[in-house]
């Protein structure tokens, strides 16, 4: 789906879009911009490995593409971006999922290599974005970011999915893809964002699909939505779902076990058991008084 601004309905919304062709648009107090480039070059990925203390990436690493949604008032910056995730999925460390002893050999980029899946090669990730706060000091003007003002509460509400699904204009949407890897043509593993800007709200989801062909699927998801409103502090209600089950339990119940039935996860999503679930409120402090006086 690309996008393509309607001009009549920013206008009518109040938006505007971003100067200099960025890709973005600026609309009750936030401005809502992505980026999208190619995949890491060679010298680039090993830039990266250092950084994270690891020789395994995913074959195709979107590192400068990224999603930021910005709250113009407070200084939040809510932002996307593929080396965060890949921070998360080493820190997670899951055990590397089992495969098949005749499908092992799949994963040798050559033939006498001998094969030993001692990480988890899935890059499977906690990462639910990456929050900061702009700060200004009131004695240079200079800025910085931090990101110990922010945090997300548990709460009872839950995201209002009828209201979600209603026609309003489309202001802005856009799909970024951090990073892929088809797991040696044993599956796929994938990370994207998705953002879409009404007149009313913002929403976005996070995807992170997992799937080893004959063997299990995973699927991680972020939601966040964001009801303009005139606060200082903006009001964000983030939702998580973790879903996942081998190909022999979907088999149990049923379902096909061709990973060809499995190759969108909005499709199949609810045939996967939850193993876990919270709904989340982003919570900042008084940012006007918490202003950095050095």
């Amino acid at each position: 789906m690309e996008w393509k601004a309607d001009l009549k309905e920013l206008k009518d919304a109040g938006a505007e879009l971003l100067p200099d062709g960025r890709r973005g648009l600026g609309v009750h107090g936030w401005q809502i911009e992505s980026s999208k480039a190619s995949i890491l070059k060679s010298l680039q990925r090993q830039e990266w490995e250092e950084k994270l203390g690891t020789s395994h990436l995913p074959e195709m690493v979107f590192g400068h593409s990224w999603l930021v949604l910005k709250h113009l008032n407070s200084g939040l910056r809510i932002h996307f971006n593929a080396f965060d995730a890949l921070m998360g999925w080493k820190q997670e460390a899951l055990p590397p999922v089992e495969v098949p002893a005749a499908a092992k050999w799949k994963f040798r980029s050559k033939p006498s290599q001998q094969v030993i899946l001692d990480y988890d090669y899935t890059f499977t990730t906690p990462y639910c974005g990456s929050e900061t706060v702009e700060m200004s000091s009131e004695q240079s003007g200079a800025s910085e970011e931090t990101n110990g003002n922010v945090c997300w509460e548990d709460c009872e509400e839950q995201l209002d999915l009828v209201a979600l699904a209603s026609k309003e204009p489309i202001l802005f949407y856009d799909e970024v893809i951090l990073y892929e890897d088809e797991l040696a043509d044993n599956g796929v593993s994938l990370l994207t964002v998705k953002v879409r800007v009404m007149p009313r709200s913002w929403f976005l989801l996070l995807r992170f699909w997992l799937r080893v062909d004959g063997v299990l699927m995973r699927l991680r998801e972020t939601r966040m939505h964001c009801v303009f409103g005139e606060s200082i502090k903006p009001n964000v209600l983030r939702e998580s779902c973790w879903r996942e089950a081998t190909f022999n339990a979907m088999s149990s119940k049923g379902y096909p076990v061709d990973s060809a039935a499995y190759s969108d996860p909005s499709l199949i999503s609810q045939r996967l058991p939850i193993i876990m679930h919270k709904s989340q409120k982003l919570k900042i402090p008084d940012l006007l008084q918490a202003v950095t006086n050095s």
